[in-house]
This record gives C-alpha cells, sequence and structure tokens, in this order.
C-alpha cells in the first residue's frame, strides 16, 4: 500500500467518525460588555467579530447546525445575515453574572422541544476569532478518538509559576517560592483554556453542567491561534494578526 494510498484511508475513515454523528455548534453572543462596547459585533478586520466564528463553523461541513445564542436583536440579524441560526435568549441568561452552561443548556432545551437531537455538542465563542475551521475538526476528532467526557482548546504557559497576588499590600507568590530561583526555560509549562473550543455530549453536559467533568482532553492550538478578546489590546493584537493572514 502506497503512503498516499494510507493517508487517504485514514482521511476516509475520521470522515466517516464525523458524519456519523450529529454535530451542534453554539456560539453564544450577549449584546452586553463591559471593557468593549457592542464587542461580539465591533468590526474587526472589514467585518463584525462575530462573522469569523460563524464562518468557521459553517465552512465545518461535518457541523449539522450552527446557532447564535443571544437576546440582543441587533446581533441576531448579524448573525442570520452571515448564515447562522439564531436563537433568542431570556435576558435572565444575558447578565454579568450568566454562566454559559445555562446558555448552552437553554438551547439543547428548546431544540429538544422541536425534537432535535445531537450527538456531539460544540461551543464556539466568538471572542476567539482567530481559531480554524482545521482546529475545529482536529479537536473533534480527538473527542471521537478518545476516551474521555470533554475537549477544550489550551495553549501553552509558563509565566503562572512566577505570577503574584497582593496580600496587605506585598506581592505574595501563588506557587511555591523555588520556583522564583528558576530560570524560564527550566519551568515546565502549564495548559490554560483559550476560549476557542469547547466539546462534550449533551448527556455529559446535563450530568454535569459544565465542559469541565474529571475526563478532559486538552486540544493544544498555538499562542498565535489563541487569542480570547477580551480588552481593546487584545482587539488589536487580533485585527493585526487577520490583517497580515489576509495579506
Amino acid at each position: 500500500m502506497t503512503y498516499t494510498l494510507e493517508i487517504k484511508l485514514i482521511l476516509g475513515e475520521q470522515d466517516t467518525m464525523l458524519k456519523n454523528n450529529k454535530i451542534l455548534s453554539i456560539i453564544p453572543a450577549r449584546g452586553g460588555s463591559k471593557d468593549i462596547k457592542r464587542k461580539n459585533i465591533k468590526s474587526l478586520a472589514g467585518n463584525p467579530l462575530i462573522a469569523y466564528t460563524i464562518e468557521a463553523s459553517l465552512k465545518s461541513n461535518f457541523i449539522d447546525r450552527t446557532i447564535v445564542s443571544t437576546e440582543d436583536e441587533e446581533i441576531a440579524k448579524i448573525a442570520e445575515k452571515y448564515g447562522s441560526e439564531v436563537i433568542k435568549r431570556p435576558k435572565e441568561l444575558a447578565e454579568d453574572k450568566t454562566h454559559t452552561i445555562d446558555v448552552v443548556l437553554h438551547v439543547l432545551d428548546l431544540l429538544n422541544k422541536r425534537g432535535c437531537n445531537f450527538d456531539i455538542i460544540i461551543l464556539l465563542q466568538p471572542t476567539s476569532p482567530l481559531r480554524t475551521i482545521k482546529d475545529i475538526r482536529d479537536a473533534l476528532e480527538t473527542f471521537l478518538k478518545n476516551d474521555c467526557e470533554s475537549v477544550v482548546s489550551v495553549c501553552k504557559k509558563k509565566n503562572i509559576f512566577w505570577s503574584f497576588e497582593v496580600a496587605n499590600g506585598y506581592l505574595k507568590p501563588i506557587c511555591d517560592r523555588d520556583y522564583l530561583k528558576k530560570r524560564r526555560q527550566d519551568l515546565n509549562y502549564i495548559y490554560a483554556p483559550n476560549g476557542a473550543i469547547y466539546i462534550s455530549t449533551p448527556q455529559n453536559l446535563r450530568k454535569y453542567r459544565s465542559f469541565y467533568p474529571s475526563k478532559i482532553i486538552p486540544y493544544v492550538m498555538p499562542v498565535e491561534r489563541s487569542i480570547d478578546i477580551d480588552n481593546e489590546i487584545d482587539f488589536m493584537l487580533a485585527e493585526l494578526l487577520l490583517k497580515n493572514i489576509k495579506r
């Protein structure tokens, strides 16, 4: 068997695994935001921020349905313009303290009442515009191939070992003081969720009410695709990277 034929057979098996599961992507996008006003629809490199996540989901031809959950009329119109379905959520699920899992379960319960059921749920936050279609596909394949209850996208970090909290006006190391004596290159990597991709099943989401059960497999993404837009600096950096990609 030639190397090329082996690759084609492997890809065929992966496609079958994906197509044998009914997959729903949920994009949560509320109208309120603190640091950046109307963040989810603010223009980023020529398109509303949310458009990048909708496009990535829709172009992933193994995802059966893409739904934006929002309480905001303008976001709903923009989401529909870019091809997503929209489910309006009640305003009590669009507060600052609202947990994302409650938004996800609201969508699942509503679809369940309509007779729509899914095997896999993938949460794609609109604040991660640099995640790619390949990232989504590879994360889904990771979920299907492993004994796990969820997959969460992460990126490598080291500086956590040199992090501090302020106690009574003084810096207090979060980790053991011995880490402060080590060179950066001697520190171990840690893996932090980057907000781009969360995958689980409806059963596990209802059971644990979280994408963080006990058996989580990481999907590691590079730093340049792990920007989670939270403030103006994040927004500016994402725009620079996107413009560079377009060039």
